[in-house]
């Protein structure tokens, strides 16, 4: 049965998602553009937006941006126990062992959604926008999210996606990735060989509650010039899934906000 659907909200909370997901503030015609809306209808609702706060218009350059009413509620949420909150110290823990950028990210809509990072302090790094998304079937941390699906779950992720080649590594055939989604599961974390961007590696592993679901997940990416072979399988991948399982531990039975 189809979900109903108020069409104002939805185009509204579109519109937050592109002010969101911009980093500079962005001109109406753009936003009318990635919303599919005419112009006046996204100039409507960007005035409802601003009247409640959740969005503001640059005065000198006239563009939109988010307003103050977003920090406050974020700022609000920060106030209780978050799975943010709980993974960060092993993150940072992490990066001092091996000094490559550590995430922490979640499934949603068949993307990778970072919630929280702690960067490498090394010049050659790997980076992701808090808040960004990426493609599931080419990252570690997606590949391990999406090997916690049932098969019904899975193919109905997948009719929603499309397996873009990205580099010659991408999985692109839904065979062959449910067959690395097997593997994954049965090895309890996933490899990143330049599936998403050439000369970089990762290796990711889940975060569990205390029924066995997993979460989230946890990845540390680097440039293969420092992540060889050996480094991988002696240093990260025990790394990375032994400080997971802690995450999990301390997760437990807790109900905690994203």
């Amino acid at each position: 049965m189809a979900k109903k659907v108020v069409q104002s909200v939805d185009r509204a909370l579109n519109i937050l998602e592109i002010l969101v997901e911009a980093k500079d503030p962005i001109a109406l015609s753009e936003i009318s553009e990635m919303a599919a809306l005419n112009i006046s209808t996204v100039h409507r609702l960007l005035n409802t937006l601003i009247y409640r706060g959740f969005a503001a218009q640059d005065e000198e350059s006239g563009k939109y941006k988010l307003g103050l009413r977003i920090f406050e509620i974020v700022n609000t949420l920060g106030d209780s126990i978050s799975l943010k909150s709980v993974a960060r110290p092993f993150l940072k823990e992490i990066v001092e062992e091996c000094n490559e950028t550590a995430n922490l990210v979640v499934l949603d809509k068949g993307q990778v959604l970072y919630i929280d990072q702690v960067e490498s302090t090394n010049m050659v790094r790997m980076f992701a926008n808090i808040g960004s998304k990426g493609p599931a079937h080419s990252l570690g941390a997606g590949k391990v999210l999406l090997s916690s699906l049932t098969e019904e779950e899975l193919d109905e992720v997948l009719e929603g996606i499309e397996l873009t080649q990205f580099t010659p590594s991408t999985i692109t055939s839904i065979e062959e990735l449910k067959k690395n989604l097997k593997q994954i599961r049965k090895q309890g974390y996933a490899i990143d060989f330049e599936e998403m961007e050439e000369g970089v590696r990762c290796v990711a592993a889940p975060i569990k509650n205390d029924q066995g679901d997993i979460i989230a997940a946890i990845s540390v990416s680097g440039p293969n010039i420092r992540i060889t072979d050996r480094y991988l399988f002696n240093k990260l991948i025990p790394l990375v899934t032994s400080k997971a399982e802690e995450i999990s531990k301390e997760v437990g039975g807790l109900s905690l906000e994203i």
